[in-house]
């Protein structure tokens, strides 16, 4: 019960940073007419300088999540352009197989890849 309580207030922490996210993403969109698509390895953006707040929390060292954002599928195996919509993502830095990591899209669509969906956005 212990551990389900402790993942439970991570993932709202992943949920919260995804909202911030895509709300930084907006912003970037209004002012350059694209989003940005932008890997995160360990807090190193690429490309590099992603002008974005790349972990969830107070500090890199703490965080429960990294963050990431990319083209959103078009739902047959293809991307959607980068400047018509953006997911962003939410990778745990710790074992979560229920929820795993935590996604979503400029479009409004939620998801996650984990083994019991309903827990991602609760």
């Amino acid at each position: 019960a212990y551990t389900s309580s402790i993942l439970k207030g991570k993932r709202a922490e992943g949920r919260k940073a995804l909202a911030e996210l895509l709300q930084q993403q907006e912003r970037y969109m209004t002012q350059r007419n694209t989003y940005l698509d932008f890997t995160n390895s360990g807090g190193t953006t690429t490309p590099a300088g992603a002008p974005f707040k790349v972990f969830s929390g107070d500090s890199l060292v703490n965080s429960a999540y990294l963050l990431s954002a990319d083209r959103c599928p078009d739902g047959s195996g293809g991307n959607i352009a980068i400047a018509d919509c953006v997911r962003v993502i939410a990778t745990p830095q710790m074992a979560d197989p229920e929820a795993n990591v935590l996604q979503m899209t400029s479009t409004g669509t939620k998801d996650c890849t984990g083994t019991k969906t309903s827990v991602c956005w609760k």
